[in-house]
């Protein structure tokens, strides 16, 4: 199952993501009629690069909202359809419209193809679904706030805009997160 979660910033999605791929996992683990029978922990795909105070805080701050819950942490920031993920019963994917801004951008900050970053995107994924029963996207809302950007940026928001409608199609299950409060979408 591929679950697409979305929400502005400070929403509550990651909470939300968390718990709700936890309380899945423990539901398909106990139950006598699921093919899901892999006790593993959940896996954290991290895609953040930690730039800067403002990076190293806000992935501190993920940590400690995540500790105790099981997860075990995997660090990607590009080409997902290369990396050697773990089979897994539960994986989280935090969060796309970081993934998109590595992608978009290589390690020169020099601007890589956008349909060819879609494309490596939703390849990468097809590849995490391939590992796994239970996937879940977190990913931003970042096109709601009527501001004009820069060319880059709306090249950006393209991007991802583009990306997460592919990822609700694939998805049997879309929820937006308003103010802590999970709207399922589809």
């Amino acid at each position: 199952m591929l679950h697409v979660i979305t929400g502005g910033s400070g929403s509550g999605k990651s909470a939300y993501a968390e718990n709700w791929l936890l309380e899945q996992r423990e539901k398909n683990l106990y139950d006598e009629n699921s093919e899901n029978t892999n006790p593993s922990a959940p896996l954290y795909i991290a895609t953040m690069i930690p730039y800067g105070k403002e990076g190293e805080t806000k992935v501190i701050r993920h940590r400690r909202l995540r500790a105790g819950k099981g997860f075990r942490t995997f660090e990607c920031y590009r080409d997902l359809a290369k990396a050697d993920i773990p089979v897994n019963t539960g994986i989280l994917l935090e969060c796309m419209s970081n993934l998109t801004a590595n992608e978009l951008y290589d390690e020169a900050g020099n601007m890589n193809k956008p349909e060819k970053v879609k494309r490596q995107i939703l390849e990468g994924i097809r590849h995490v679904i391939e590992k796994t029963d239970l996937l879940v996207i977190v990913t931003n809302e970042v096109q709601g706030d009527q501001m004009e950007y820069s060319g880059e940026t709306k090249i950006y928001q393209r991007v991802l805009g583009e990306v997460n409608q592919s990822l609700a199609g694939l998805a049997e299950k879309v929820t937006e997160v308003v103010y802590g409060i999970p709207v399922e979408i589809k």
